[in-house]
């Protein structure tokens, strides 16, 4: 631990730019017409910036950190529920939760051409056109998932049912189940246990290395440009056309990201812990500045002006100032090897 953290101080002390050895790899550049996060000054105090805007990443696609990487196995792991597991094979790769993350870290690893389906959050470009393994949203499909016969499934506890998982280990395939707290300070962690149950610890401790710096990176400028404004934030995922209207904090991973990028989730200011329905009055008293959404939670309401009419929005600083901030599904938390251009997007579309 104590290597790593003087790697990572190197790196970052030296500008981010490259490998803090011959032997890291390099950390791949964003599109080139984009100005670089570092060089950009906030438009304005951003408490009083008004108006919507749609956060983006540069880049949709996850970089691999090898074109050809070569699995060693079989390998026997013990993973995050205390069960061993033995993979023999990574021919036809499953990797499914609740964000995506599982799905983009093998990409990740250079094994999206391994991959046979994905959950209904892996959406990424190079990942679309995979067949679906969930329905009605995040409801795992038995029939599905055996009938792209999988030689090994990468999973948590986030889908369900879990009778289906168990069905998957009854019928010989090795499930593997990874831990399933989402955030900004384990997503290298996360990276290395999908890794060695792959057979590729070598990029796994590349790629998660490559992750780290580039967030750490992102957070720093993020934070600069925040310049302790303390921009109040909320997460609110809505579904209009499923009555679905809730709140994140604490431990849902938005509270993570609202913190990376400099502002305060008021969520956890609250005490909220997990997903609640909206609560208005609740929602009014904490007094966002800001309010963030999926984008595709922000259509299904009908728009921003759908939005402020949601319960408690117009009573808040947010949706008197249509301060509302939109991201695409498969991305806002979608953690793993994206982290740090969701973390970039959010301060772009906060900041300046």
């Amino acid at each position: 631990m104590r290597i790593w953290v003087a790697v990572l101080t190197v790196a970052l002390v030296a500008g981010c730019t490259g490998p803090a050895s011959r032997n890291a790899p390099e950390v791949p550049q964003g599109d080139p017409g984009r100005t670089p996060l570092e060089q950009l000054e906030p438009a304005q105090d951003p408490r009083q910036k008004s108006g919507p805007s749609t956060a983006t990443v540069a880049v949709p696609d996850v970089v691999p950190i090898s074109d050809r990487p070569s699995p060693v196995l079989p390998t026997t792991i013990t993973d995050a529920q205390d069960t061993k597991v033995t993979v023999t094979s990574a021919d036809r790769i499953l990797a499914f939760d609740q964000y995506g993350t599982l799905g983009a870290t093998v990409f990740g690893l250079g094994l999206g051409g391994r991959m046979v389906g994905r959950d209904t959050s892996t959406g990424f470009p190079a990942a679309a056109q995979l067949p679906l393994v969930t329905t009605n949203g995040h409801q795992l499909n038995a029939e599905a998932i055996l009938a792209l016969r999988p030689t090994v499934v990468i999973t948590d506890t986030t889908l369900g049912p879990w009778d289906v998982v168990l069905q998957l280990r009854d019928s010989g395939i090795p499930v593997v189940v990874t831990e399933s707290r989402r955030a900004v300070n384990n997503v290298g962690e996360l990276i290395k246990q999908v890794a060695d149950a792959l057979g590729v610890p070598g990029e796994g401790e590349k790629l998660a290395y490559r992750t780290t710096i580039e967030i750490e990176k992102a957070k720093i400028t993020a934070q600069r440009l925040a310049n302790g404004s303390e921009l109040r934030i909320v997460f609110l995922y809505v579904r209009g056309q499923s009555g679905v209207y809730q709140m994140f904090g604490q431990g849902t991973g938005a509270d993570e990201l609202i913190t990376a990028v400099g502002g305060v989730d008021v969520a956890t200011e609250v005490g909220l812990q997990g997903s609640k329905p909206i609560n208005p009055e609740a929602l009014s008293r904490a007094a966002p500045d800001v309010i963030l959404v999926m984008s595709k939670g922000l259509a299904s309401v009908g728009g921003v002006d759908g939005m402020v009419g949601v319960p408690g929005v117009a009573q808040t600083p947010a949706g008197q100032k249509r301060r509302i901030v939109d991201m695409n599904d498969y991305q806002v938390l979608s953690f793993g090897p994206l982290t740090a251009s969701v973390i970039d997007g959010l301060a772009r579309a906060l900041y300046t």
